[in-house]
């Protein structure tokens, strides 16, 4: 139930954030699809924290490295949107490339490597 929960957040996090990061900025639209989005990363990075590692070694028998991302979320959702509050354009718009990068394309990708249920769901068993 978790598992789908968190592919339920994260995969429209997928093309909402491309559609932020490719088009107009600062708009309604914008500021509407950013706000979702960033609840979303969030949800989605909490959901991940109750996911056991499948892959590689665990911390307290739970966490993997995996779970590093989660961080990366809890640390650069809030800090994006402190960032915009304040006028700071250009540290908003590193840090929320960094997150689409390292929590999307990069945890995204990890989760295609054999053993994990990704990689099962795509490539079998």
């Amino acid at each position: 139930m978790l598992m789908y929960s968190h592919l339920a957040t994260v995969v429209p996090c997928i093309f909402i954030g491309a559609y932020l990061l490719l088009s107009k900025k600062g708009g309604k639209v914008h500021r509407t699809l950013g706000k979702i989005y960033m609840i979303l990363m969030l949800l989605t990075a909490f959901i991940a924290i109750f996911l056991e590692a499948q892959v590689g070694p665990k911390l307290v028998n739970h966490f993997g490295y995996i779970h590093l991302f989660c961080l990366l979320v809890f640390w650069t959702v809030p800090t994006a949107y402190l960032a915009i509050r304040k006028g700071k354009v250009k540290t908003h718009q590193r840090k929320m490339i960094l997150l689409y990068i390292g929590a999307i394309i990069l945890a995204g990708g990890f989760t295609l490597a054999p053993g994990r249920y990704l990689h099962e769901v795509f490539f079998g068993g």
